[in-house]
This record gives C-alpha cells, sequence and structure tokens, in this order.
C-alpha cells in the first residue's frame, strides 16, 4: 500500500475513475504527483484498490485500476457509539478521530435533557472520519448518522448488547464484565450533566443495562474512547 490512502465515496465499478476534486487537488498540488505514479484507493465500504495515474489533473485526477482487494472487517462484532456531542465541537472531533482509529463500526450524535449541543454539522464531522480512516489505512468507513433524540433513539430494535454507562452511588457491574465477547453492541454515552433520571429509567425499560468505565468521572468523549476500546480489547483476544 502506498503511503497516503485516498478515498472516494463514489462506487467503483469500472477500470477508470476520477478521484473527486479535494482528492484530485491534493494528489497533485500537494503529493505533485505524475503520470504513471501508483495510489492505493478506497470506497470506505471494505475494498482497496491499487491504480496508476493517466491524467493528474488537479481538478479531475484520472486513474486506471490495476487491482482490488477485499478486505474483511477485523473482529465479527459491531460496534455501535451513541454519543452526546460536547459543547466544545473539537472535544467531539477527537472522539470521532480515535473511534475511527480504533474500529467503531457506526456512530449516532445524541440529544439529550443536559446536552450542551443540540446541533451539528455532520458534513464536517464526516470528513474528520474520513481523514481518520486514511490515517489508519482502513478499509471501512464508519456510518455516522444524524443526531438523534435520545426518547427516539432508544425505541429503535436493535439485535445487540445495549449498554448505558453512568455514574452512580450504587455498585453496578464493568462493562468489561458485562459484555459478551464477539456480540454487537449499542452504548449510550451522555452529556457533561449526564443523564436525567427519567431518562435512566427510560433506557432501562427499553433494554439498556447499566454499567461502570470505572472508578473515575470521566469527560464525555473520554468515556466514549474507553467504552470503545474495551469493547474493541476483549474482541481481540
Amino acid at each position: 500500500m502506498s503511503t497516503t490512502l485516498f478515498y472516494s465515496e463514489s462506487v467503483i465499478n469500472s477500470d477508470f475513475f476520477e478521484l473527486d476534486q479535494e482528492e484530485s487537488k491534493h494528489c497533485k498540488r500537494v503529493l505533485r504527483m505524475k503520470p504513471g505514479d501508483k495510489l492505493t484507493l478506497t470506497d470506505g465500504l471494505g475494498t482497496f484498490y491499487e491504480a496508476e495515474i493517466s491524467n493528474p489533473d488537479p481538478k479531475k485526477c484520472t486513474l486506471q485500476i490495476i487491482s482490488r482487494q477485499e478486505v474483511e472487517k477485523s473482529g465479527q462484532a459491531k460496534v455501535h457509539m451513541v454519543v452526546a456531542p460536547t459543547k466544545n465541537i473539537s472535544r467531539f472531533e477527537w472522539f470521532l478521530e480515535k473511534a475511527t482509529e480504533i474500529g467503531v463500526d457506526e456512530i449516532t450524535p445524541l440529544i439529550c435533557t443536559n446536552s450542551e449541543r443540540t446541533v451539528v454539522k455532520t458534513d464536517r464531522l464526516n470528513k474528520v472520519v474520513i481523514a481518520a480512516m486514511k490515517q489508519s489505512k482502513q478499509a471501512w468507513k464508519p456510518v455516522l448518522h444524524e443526531p438523534e433524540k435520545m426518547e427516539k433513539f432508544i425505541r429503535n430494535q436493535f439485535s445487540a448488547q445495549k449498554f448505558i454507562p453512568w455514574v452512580s452511588d450504587s455498585p453496578i457491574a464493568l462493562l468489561s464484565k458485562a459484555y459478551s465477547k464477539k456480540q454487537d453492541c449499542v452504548i449510550l454515552i451522555g452529556p457533561e450533566g449526564d443523564f436525567t433520571p427519567g431518562e435512566l429509567a427510560s433506557a432501562g425499560d427499553a433494554g439498556f443495562v447499566p454499567v461502570s468505565l470505572g472508578p473515575n468521572r470521566l469527560r464525555t468523549e473520554t468515556a466514549a474512547i474507553v467504552a470503545c476500546h474495551t469493547i474493541h480489547l476483549i474482541n481481540q483476544i
């Protein structure tokens, strides 16, 4: 694989392909690639493509596809992180970046009663996810959903284990103990002000199991990464 990984959200179904303007500009202006140079491209859907540059136009770089490599997802379990966006959006973007590097499958911004931010620009957030996927040399791009209110989200039907980490005065099981290895899971992470008692009760009624991430109080983005990485590590053992 070449040092730089390129991405296309368009389906690549022929032997010739054109990069979009942003990737074409990066190819020509930044990397100064020439006809005959080779690069690696992914569609974010599990395939790497080795390609040769035919015309390095900065607006529409033309490639010839040389080979394709299908990549299976690492691990057999899907992880869906459902996280309340932080007031400082850069902290939420940091979570997106790190969760993508770890190998999360789906992400949904969660709007709660105590949410400090109720509006997010998913176009911008999607670019963060794409950049992290490329940097970590992955063929699978996590699915980034539109924000959803908690009361609506928990009514969705999931054939997965469902967890809701929160700070409790009563003893509750650690996520690492409650999770069953190799099983899909959905994990809710609340805002800095935590979930309300009503939200916790509703989540419990919907089948979400309360769990602990340890003795320390964690920021939203830290809790999300701890939860995501915990599941990842368990499934790697």
